[in-house]
Parts: structure tokens; C-alpha cells; sequence
């Protein structure tokens, strides 16, 4: 029932708002019945055509070119995802990495475009992304270690044995992440070495693909930073985002020649409301992602093109939008000479929304909003954010949707969502499948943890290490702030969380079980003391800067221990479990949430339902059918652990 109600809600055959680069039209169609994404081109209509072609949606245009069908990939495999889709500058060759068992190997080949033959190019057990040289005849990728470690990057001259592969650099620290990309001008190659909180970057000219790369700045112990390349006043500098001295990032830019610290000149310095995110650099103007007030926001600098060189870089405009609780982002915007920028839109109320910001005008054109059949009014539901007082006083934001009509008497019930790691922020989002849950008079909460991002870096600093437990608190504290405030009671709340959020539920699991009627712990991180004391484990050795090293320091290893899910399990009523797992999950091994079901078992009053899929990985199943089968199967555990209506109600007396 509750697959059927999601998929009736999605236009099954649609496509994306096409995307320029170069002298084609990018997209992406879906198709009826069909588990994955066909990728397709047109040609543009002229070099002064950036207004995307209305396409139809069922059927192929005159000029359609299929890049990559999902379907042909996938068929005879179980699991299917991409790992790279990346089109020479060009736009004569395709260069994309598949993985048919879900473990995050992938295999890269090479299609030539131009006559949609298959080259020999083959190269197997690469990690994410592919990077073409300036003129495609070298293709850059990434390795991984035993450990499941992105260490080392390497060079294919395309139509060569990959046997002959170069390796360009290897990353010996077992703290360190390694990988390859390129600016947004696409003229430099960036090789980026990073632990959890240290950045070294290495820089080439991509006209130059068998050159030497060399360090921008050298790796400091607690200095982050990214490049990007920019032109101001006739003069090629790289934009540096860091945290030098600067906890919620500063904007720096430095020559190209001379990129060192010590030549850093700031252009936006740091505040303590705002988290600086990311940089974006054009031709004529320059994209700023940040976060404040617990919201992701977007702002532009124009380039002044009578600048001399030099010159500072301007002052950002930000991009509004009326909604209290929304999250905007930059979109795909591949071409470096562009007038627009592509923006992506949503809120927990308004579905996926993409928007073209002319730049000269500041005009937003809107290009798409995703359909959502069924006739789904906004209007009917609403959006709050909350501030819950945290047990040492902290204002923690919560935000709550709700259908209209829903009483605040503590009789509805509730799910609340956690996660509160890796300053990962849980921006608003609309979700097709939470309707199925609105509709049925259910409350829908996130409660923004310290761990997490929503409130800039210091804020995942306090959630982190040997304050991990303020995470937990925290979501504690959300919960009991949720029925005092009438949107529940415990009764009739139960609380979800995936990978480090399945932490978070099996903590809270152990420290209040009271207060939840029951637990959803998706891929849950669950044994984590066992799992970071051993080094030769999937991702160990780069997790010790999140959680500490429990192997060589005894206060960390004790604080791990006193709130680890699995040795903290003791016989007391815990509320209703469901953990699911994934049988290939190389991030948290499917033994994880098999031991901690297994002593829930043996020594708790507990209700505890263990799901595992057979055919997936740490993101779970990857056909979009079989999600919206995964994802029903889950919102069914939660809509009769609330004792919610089994059918979904017009209005809510």
C-alpha cells in the first residue's frame, strides 16, 4: 500500500532541466518501469543559447544522442550506481565508472561519442570520479588501499594498457583521503590530500597533463582549505577558502605563481554567524555557498571587468528567497563563460525546484519544479523551526512540519530524525514518501544536533571526540522539548537515524528508552569501539580525528566505551527496533547491527526486528522502485509502531 501511495505521487517519465556545457544540452530522462536513468544530449541552438530547451518528457527530440542508458548497464545485475560520468572538454569522449555490486569499486571505461563505439579502456577497481586532462588524451582516477582508503592517483593516455597507468601521486598517512578534480575554468588539475580536519593540495596546468604537480600550501595539523581558479583585472589567481586562523572558514585569494600562506590576501574574512561552505568562480562572476541561521544560503560576486590586476574581489549579494525554513545550493553549472547560474531549491514543504539566477539582473527564472501527482496542495501543511533547551543550556533548532489541522494537545504521534556527525547538516528537504506519514496525522521532526553542521564548525566541534555525547543529549533533549510543547508524547514518538545516526539511535536507545515508543536505525554504526579499534577495518585509521584513537589513548577508549551501542546494552524495557543493514556495506559491516540485535535479544525486554538487504550497499538498495519498496517498507514499521491510520486521511479534524 505505502509503495503504491509513493509511487503515485512521482511523474514516472520525466526528465531534468538540461544543463550547458560546451555545445550541447545535458540531461537526464526517467522512464516508466524502469529502475535507472538514461543520459542524454542535444545540440545547442547557437554560442548565445543558455535558455534550456523545453523537452518532451516521453520521447526523443530531433538531435538526441543517448550518452549512457542505466538500464543496459544494470541488466543482469542485482545493484547498479555510477561512480563517474564525465565528458571530455570537448564533448567527443564519455568517461564513467559503474558498480554492479555495491561494495564502491567501480570500473572505468571510456565511450567515444562520436561514433558510440567502446574503447579498450578499461580499468578496474577505481574509486569515485574521473577527470579528463584539457585535451582528452589523458583521463586521471583514483585507487583505493585494502582498507577501502582512496591513496592513490594515476594517469591513463587514452587507447594505452591500463597496465601502463602512471601513478602521479600515492598518499602513505592512513589519515588521509586522496583524489583528483579540476576547476570550474578547467584549467588546473587539483590533486586533494585530506584527513578529517588537515587539506594539502596539488596543483597542475591542465594544458600540461604529464607535468609536475606542485603543493599550494603544505599540510599543517587542523588547516583545511580548497582552491579555485579566478580572473580579476586581467590576472589568473586561485581563490583559497580556509580555516586558518579562521573556525568558521575565511575567503582568501593568492597569484597563481604564488599560492603559499604567506601570500594569502583575505577578500572575505570570517564571522562568527556565518560558516563559509564553498566557492564557485566564472568568468565574470564569482558563487559563494554558505551557512546562517541553521540555513543554507547562496550569494554572488559580480567581477568588476575594469579591475585592474589586483584588485580586491567585491562585495557577495545574497540570493533571497521568502520561505522561513528552505535550503539553497548551486546546481550543475559546468561552463566557465556563463550568464546564469543553475540553483537548486527546496524546503519541507516545497518539492525540488530548480532556478536560473541571471547574474546581470539578479532576476531568478524559475526552470523547474518537480511535479507531484496526487494533488498536493503546499498550503496544507506548515513549517516551524523550534529551539530546544539542551541539558547545559544550548539552543538546539528543531524544525517540525506538519499538515494543517494536526492537534498540539499531545495526542499526534511523531518521528523525529537525527543524525550529528561529520558537520553534516540536515537541511530542509521535501520527500515525496513523508508524505505518506503527513497525510496520516503524523509529526515530522529533525532535530539539528551538535555533531552536525547547521550552526558552523563550532558546532560540529562540540559534537565530536570527547564531546560526542552532546549529540546525544542533544536529540534527548529535542524529543522531551517535542512533547512539552504538546506536538507529541513519548508514547507516540519513535526516532530515526542512518550510519553515525544509527549511533545516535542505539545511544539513545540505551540512555531513554522511555522516551520513544520506538527506534528505526538504519545501516547503524552501532559497534563502534570494536570497529575503530581496529586499524585494518574499512576507513579506521581516518575515522580516529571523528572519534578519537581508542587504540593508543586510554580516556578515549574509556569515553567510546561508556557509550558504544553494543557495551552498553543492559535488561531493561527498550522500546520497539528495527535495524537494517546491507549485506555489502564496506563503511558499517552488516555484523554490526547483527551483534547489537543479537544481545538486545539475550539480555533486554525488547521487540527488535533485523532487516537485511541482501543486494546492497552502505546507501542501500539502488533501483529507484526498489528504494521506494525499502523506504514503505520502513514508513509500514514506523505507522504501526505509532498505531498511525492505516490509510491516509484528506484533512485532519
Amino acid at each position: 500500500r505505502l509503495f503504491d501511495e509513493i509511487k503515485s505521487r512521482v511523474l514516472e517519465t520525466d526528465l531534468s532541466v538540461p544543463v550547458r556545457r560546451g555545445d550541447w544540452w545535458y540531461y537526464a530522462r526517467t522512464f516508466e518501469g524502469r529502475e535507472y536513468a538514461v543520459h542524454c544530449r542535444r545540440p545547442i541552438a547557437g554560442p548565445d543559447d543558455w535558455t534550456p530547451p523545453e523537452l518532451d518528457s516521453a520521447s526523443t527530440v530531433d538531435g538526441e544522442e543517448v550518452l549512457l542508458d542505466g538500464n543496459a548497464e544494470a541488466a543482469g545485475h542485482d545493484y547498479f550506481a555510477l561512480g563517474a560520468l564525465s565528458v571530455s572538454r570537448d564533448g567527443s569522449l564519455l568517461a564513467y565508472s559503474t558498480d554492479t555490486e555495491g561494495d564502491e569499486r567501480f570500473t572505468l571505461r571510456v565511450k567515444d561519442l562520436r561514433t558510440g563505439e567502446l574503447l579498450g579502456d578499461e580499468i578496474t577497481g577505481v574509486s569515485y570520479g574521473a577527470t579528463w586532462s584539457f585535451a582528452a588524451d589523458h583521463l586521471y582516477y583514483s585507487t583505493v588501499d585494502d582498507a577501502w582508503r582512496p591513496d592513490k592517483v594515476w594517469r591513463h593516455a587514452i587507447g594505452t594498457p591500463a597496465a601502463s597507468d602512471e601513478l602521479v601521486f600515492h598518499e602513505t598517512d592512513e589519515r588521509y583521503f586522496t583524489g583528483i578534480g579540476a576547476t570550474r575554468s578547467d584549467r588546473y588539475l587539483v590533486i586533494a590530500s585530506g584527513s578529517k580536519i588537515t587539506t594539502e593540495l596539488r596543483v597542475l596546468d591542465a594544458t600540461d597533463p604529464t607535468g609536475e604537480f606542485r603543493v599550494v600550501a603544505e599540510r599543517r595539523e587542523g588547516v583545511e582549505y580548497s582552491v579555485e581558479h579566478v580572473v580579476v583585472g586581467g590576472e589568473d589567481r586561485f581563490l583559497i577558502l580556509h580555516n586558518d586562523g579562521a573556525l568558521n572558514f575565511a575567503l582568501a585569494s593568492a597569484p597563481v605563481a604564488t599560492p603559499g600562506p604567506e601570500h594569502w590576501r583575505t577578500e572575505i574574512a570570517e564571522r562568527d554567524d556565518t560558516r563559509l561552505e564553498d566557492v564557485d568562480a566564472f568568468a565574470d562572476f564569482v558563487v559563494v555557498s554558505l551557512r546562517r541561521d541553521a540555513l543554507s544560503q547562496v550569494s554572488v560576486v559580480r567581477l568588476d571587468p575594469s579591475a585592474e590586476p589586483g584588485a580586491p574581489l567585491g562585495t557577495p549579494e545574497p540570493v533571497v528567497f521568502d520561505e522561513p525554513l528552505y535550503t539553497s545550493g548551486v546546481g550543475a553549472n559546468p561552463e566557465w563563460h556563463q550568464p546564469v547560474v543553475r540553483l537548486g531549491y527546496t524546503s519541507f514543504v516545497t518539492p525540488e525546484t530548480v532556478y536560473d539566477y541571471v547574474v546581470a539582473t539578479g532576476e531568478l527564472v524559475l526552470r523547474k519544479q518537480q511535479p507531484v501527482l496526487g494533488g498536493y496542495d503546499p498550503t496544507a501543511y506548515e513549517q516551524h523551526r523550534e529551539w530546544a533547551t539542551a541539558r547545559d543550556g544550548t539552543q538546539v533548532p528543531v524544525s517540525v512540519v506538519v499538515r494543517k489541522g494536526v492537534p498540539r494537545d499531545g495526542t499526534a504521534p511523531a518521528l523525529i530524525y537525527g543524525y550529528g556527525a561529520y558537520e553534516a547538516s540536515m537541511d530542509p528537504s521535501f520527500r515525496v514518501n513523508r508524505l505518506s506519514l503527513l497525510d496520516r496525522g503524523i509529526v515530522f521532526a529533525v532535530a539539528h544536533v551538535r555533531g552536525g553542521g547547521e550552526m558552523g564548525r563550532g558546532w560540529y566541534d562540540d559534537g565530536k571526540l570527547l564531546h560526542k555525547k552532546n549529540t546525544f543529549t542533544d536529540f534527548v533533549d529535542a524529543a522531551r522539548h517535542l512533547v512539552a510543547q504538546g506536538w507529541t508524547s513519548h508514547q507516540r514518538l519513535v526516532a530515526e537515524g542512518g550510519s553515525a545516526g544509527g549511533l545516535l539511535m542505539g545511544a539513545v536507545a540505551n540512555d531513554a528508552p522511555q522516551d520513544f515508543a520506538g527506534i528505526l536505525a538504519v545501516v547503524p554504526f552501532v559497534d563502534a569501539l570494536t570497529s575503530i579499534l581496529d586499524p585494518s577495518l574499512p576507513l579506521t585509521v581516518i575515522e580516529w580525528d571523528e572519534w578519537g584513537d581508542p587504540l593508543h589513548d586510554p580516556e578515549v577508549y574509556a569515553y567510546m566505551k561508556s557509550y558504544t551501542p553494543y557495551e552498553n546494552v543492559v535488561a531493561q524495557d527498550y522500546p520497539k527496533i528495527l535495524a537494517v543493514t546491507s549485506l555489502n556495506d564496506t563503511r558499517v559491516l552488516y555484523v554490526e547491527p547483527a551483534k547489537w540485535v543479537a544481545r538486545l535479544r539475550a539480555v533486554a525486554e525488547a521487540d527488535v526486528l533485523l532487516k537485511t538487504e541482501m543486494s546492497a550497499g552502505h546507501g542501500g538498495v539502488s533501483g529507484r522502485y526498489e528504494s521506494w519498496r525499502e523506504r514503505a517498507y520502513e514508513l509500514a514499521w514506523v505507522i504501526d509502531t505509532l498505531g498511525a491510520p492505516e490509510q491516509p486521511v484528506s484533512s485532519v479534524d
